[in-house]
């Protein structure tokens, strides 16, 4: 059986999780990380080097990094539903995944939420948020622009490029912040929320993490 390591409110974890919903694959979750540990134990570190969740194992194999258990599950299991068998497909999905990691999250996850939300009020660089919103707003706006005549990112089906870039939607709608005008991503965002993997895996409270910057 798939086994999965990982606190459920990490957001890396929380795409993986997502798609284990969408292909319905029965899996073991083992928390991991945060106020349950483990990461350094010896036993982690021999599946994952650098010590970090999300990890899985799926029979013989190993997977750790978000992104990279995706490609693998999607590859494994999703019978090209994720992921397309074709190079040109695959490669346009690929470049939001990356876009996702390099661009929008680092912006978003690590400037927004853990410059606002995870720090204590008393430690927030106003000019670094601020910065970062500017910064988000345009990632958002950008995906608004490509939602324009589709239902998601690349056209009528979920991909790995709305689980890479969706995964943000719930946090940003929730957070106490100043947002753009966004009708397509708000579009996108309720049919997101209409499917069950993603208010199973992605819509879970998170208000563990405000003001905490030890995990």
């Amino acid at each position: 059986m798939l086994k999965v390591w990982g606190r459920r409110s990490s957001f890396n974890v929380q795409k993986v999780m997502w798609l284990i919903g969408e292909l319905g694959l029965a899996h073991e979750h083992v928390d991991a990380g945060g106020r349950f540990g483990g990461l350094d134990d010896p036993a982690f570190l021999a599946m994952n080097p650098h010590g970090r969740v999300p990890v899985i194992q799926d029979e013989r194999a190993t997977v750790w990094e978000s992104h990279a258990i995706l490609r693998y599950l999607a590859a494994r299991h999703g019978d090209g539903r994720f992921w397309s068998s074709d190079p040109a497909a695959r490669a346009r999905v690929d470049g939001w995944m990356d876009w996702s990691q390099t661009s929008l999250q680092p912006d978003f996850l690590g400037g927004v939420f853990w410059g606002f939300y995870r720090t204590p009020e008393d430690r927030r660089d106003w000019r670094a948020i601020s910065a970062a919103l500017t910064r988000c707003a345009a990632h958002f706006a950008r995906l608004d622009r490509q939602l324009m005549g589709r239902s998601y990112l690349l056209g009528e089906t979920l991909s790995l490029a709305d689980i890479t870039a969706g995964t943000s939607l719930y946090r940003y709608f929730e957070l106490e912040i100043e947002r753009p005008p966004l009708p397509e991503v708000a579009r996108w965002y309720r049919a997101l929320q209409a499917r069950e993997a993603f208010r199973t895996h992605v819509m879970i409270p998170f208000d563990e993490l405000r003001g905490r910057l030890d995990y």
